[in-house]
């Protein structure tokens, strides 16, 4: 009987935190990441930090791609020396091919962010596969640039998910505490 209980409460626990995450592969996402770039040369030292979303429904998750402000990228954010800076301070925003996130075979790989006179996120030899380097630059010739630092990106969880599990620990450690409340 105990058991039987047990399994019915585990079970109902488990289908709760599938249907709140409910996740469809063949629908398209929005995916958050939040950035840091770790200047560890030049005169302006430091972590100065950013975000970025895009919609991955224009990615097929073959080779090489990206997406820009024209086909999925959404927002950049990214506050450097006490100025936010946003996809529209991007030197290339007019013309909508930047800036962009690169993918290969699906993977995400890094930003491409020119701001003029101030710093470019990226790399240098390759800018329109983005990376993860930072370079402080001189009007908007990347060959102005001095790298000063790196940059390390971090995906955010979908806030969804992170309940589901939450509902799915707090039952397995409810179920498993009336289990050795009833052994003893």
């Amino acid at each position: 009987m105990k058991l039987t209980k047990n399994f019915g409460i585990a079970t109902f626990a488990v289908a709760l935190s599938l249907a709140v995450v409910e996740v469809k592969p063949t629908q398209a996402a929005v995916f958050n990441f939040n950035f840091t770039a770790n200047v560890t040369s030049g005169v302006n030292r430091g972590q100065y930090f950013g975000s970025f979303s895009y919609d991955d429904s224009n990615l097929n998750g073959v080779g090489e791609e990206s997406l820009n402000v024209s086909n999925g990228l959404q927002s950049v954010v990214f506050d450097y020396l006490g100025t936010r800076y946003t996809e529209v301070d991007d030197f290339d925003f007019g013309s909508g091919i930047a800036p962009l996130v690169s993918f290969n075979n699906g993977n995400f790989v890094g930003l491409s962010y020119l701001v003029e006179d101030q710093f470019f996120i990226g790399d240098v030899d390759t800018p329109s596969t983005a990376g993860d380097r930072f370079y402080s630059i001189l009007s908007a010739d990347l060959l102005s640039t001095t790298q000063e630092g790196t940059v390390t990106y971090t995906r955010v969880p979908e806030p969804f998910a992170i309940f589901g599990t939450a509902i799915a620990t707090a039952t397995g450690f409810l179920v498993n505490r009336k289990k050795k409340a009833s052994a003893a």
